[in-house]
């Protein structure tokens, strides 16, 4: 990455504001790093960071940077390149880096408060009947950038870094994909992970608040108008048409986007590109059948049978086979991958001999804990429903009244527990979801260690209940005062309560 390159590229954006000292224009930089542990000899160095201390430039320069990045000069020994906006400046930096690896991939992006991993699993699975070994997939649970084993591993963030974002993507084109389906938070556009990236494919799922706090979105206005960002940068959207805010939704693509190339979805919507006729949802399965309101669909006109259970998870199937159909493949694929896929932590179901049915699933705020309780109750409306959850702190605030909401609607006892509390005391959290409850419908209980709440959940349970463990998942770790501490995950800790209650 040559420095007249990259200030070419700063220029185009109007992000360039000048250097601090005279910088040879043909300088090659070997290496690019926002991490000054992982500087190594001629690297550019980026300053950013809500904590960046000046300490880490200086670590930096001695581990080999050359030159650093940054929205101020910070009087340093090697010279400076100051920009408007470091972030901004970072992902097309990398871009540049790592050689724009998106202008070789297909991509599909994900933007919505619930259903992304989800809807990521389906199109993922449908892609990879129809082009087998070339489908790459970022998501909250996992990142697969190729098919060796080391290709697949565990994410850290909903969307990655930009740095981050853009190696992955590298080493995915590198390893034979041509196409990537990715989640992208609005935290992505709040502080511009994929800044300057255009999606072939944006699909938006639905929107209720969430993410609304002191180190997140200061308002609901704010969050969506980061998700709709994904609108604004896509060739080509899908849109459900039954969501709240649908008009502005739309309006926001139409933006940028032939109305042509919006597609939309819907529950027994005429108006909509296709509509979705439910046909049966059970506790471990669903069935439903696509009509096509817009003749270029009328190939998708079909019975479709999903593997993962909740009528929710229709929609999330229906935008999966809009986006699949869009980057190529036939309703065979969208068929046999539906049917297929199983996603970790997303509504698995463990049968117990005289403890109820556990179901566990990463619902998180208030948006997916109704619609995931609703469907229970709707299945089983004589059956006791217990949930096991806590809240995540320093986040999501809005969250723990959303919870009691939720619970006051369809549940009938709640265990309040740990989950990610970060610098909060998770038992003051339990108090805040505990608050909105209505304690005449619902028996409320807080146990502090997750593990001893999903025992006694358990444990406590007839062959009339439904247990549900909410919010963790598959995730290994519980974010505790800043400290990633290791968890055995839910589904592993209910394994083995069911074991020893039941021999």
């Amino acid at each position: 990455m040559r420095v007249n390159q990259l200030i070419a590229l700063l220029r185009e954006h109007d992000l360039y504001r000048g250097t601090t000292a005279e910088l040879d224009p043909d300088t090659d930089f070997a290496t690019l790093h926002y991490d000054s542990r992982q500087m190594t000899a001629n690297g550019l160095f980026v300053c950013k960071g809500f904590t960046f201390s000046p300490k880490y430039l200086q670590q930096a320069i001695a581990n080999g940077a050359t030159a650093y990045l940054a929205e101020q000069d910070y009087q340093v020994a090697v010279p400076g390149i100051l920009v408007t906006d470091v972030r901004k400046a970072l992902s097309l930096a990398a871009q540049l880096y790592f050689d724009f690896p998106q202008n070789q991939l297909f991509l599909i992006g994900y933007t919505g408060t619930k259903g992304k991993t989800t809807s990521t699993y389906f199109t993922h699975h449908i892609l990879s009947e129809a082009f087998p070994g070339q489908v790459a997939m970022f998501s909250t649970i996992n990142h697969i950038i190729g098919n060796q084993p080391q290709d697949t591993f565990k994410a850290h963030l909903t969307t990655a870094e930009s740095f981050d974002l853009f190696h992955e993507m590298r080493q995915a084109v590198d390893n034979g994909q041509k196409i990537l389906v990715m989640e992208v938070a609005s935290q992505a556009y709040l502080l511009h992970r994929v800044y300057g990236l255009t999606f072939d494919v944006g699909i938006f799922l639905n929107i209720s608040p969430d993410h609304i706090g002191v180190n997140e979105h200061p308002n609901f206005a704010n969050y969506l108008l980061c998700k709709q960002q994904l609108m604004l940068n896509s060739r080509q959207c899908i849109i459900n048409a039954d969501m709240d805010h649908f008009a502005e939704v739309y309006a926001a693509a139409k933006v940028s986007t032939d109305p042509a190339k919006i597609f939309t979805y819907g529950v027994e919507n005429t108006t909509a590109s296709v509509s979705l006729h439910p046909q049966t949802a059970t506790l471990t399965a669903s069935a439903f059948t696509l009509t096509a309101n817009d003749q270029r669909l009328a190939s998708l006109a079909a019975d479709y049978h999903v593997s993962v259970p909740g009528d929710f998870n229709q929609g999330n199937a229906t935008a999966a086979i809009l986006a699949s159909h869009l980057a190529g493949a036939q309703t065979a694929d969208m068929q046999a991958g539906l049917a297929r896929t199983l996603v970790p932590g997303r509504m698995e179901s463990l049968a117990t001999q005289h403890h109820g049915t556990v179901y566990i699933d990463y619902a998180h705020d208030w948006g997916s804990m109704d619609a995931l309780l609703h469907f229970l109750h709707t299945q089983f409306p004589d059956h006791h429903i217990t949930v096991v959850t806590g809240s995540t702190g320093d986040k999501g605030e809005d969250r723990r009244a959303g919870f009691a909401k939720a619970f006051n609607a369809y549940a009938d006892t709640a265990i309040l527990t740990t989950d990610d509390p970060g610098q909060e005391d998770p038992r003051v959290i339990a108090q805040q979801i505990d608050a909105g409850i209505d304690h005449d419908k619902v028996t409320t209980t807080y146990i502090a260690k997750r593990e001893d709440a999903i025992h006694h959940a358990i444990a406590h349970a007839t062959n009339h209940d439904l247990i549900v463990l909410a919010g963790k998942g598959e995730d290994a770790y519980q974010k505790i005062n800043g400290v990633n501490t290791p968890y055995a995950t839910d589904p592993v800790i209910a394994k083995q309560v069911i074991a020893d209650l039941e021999g």
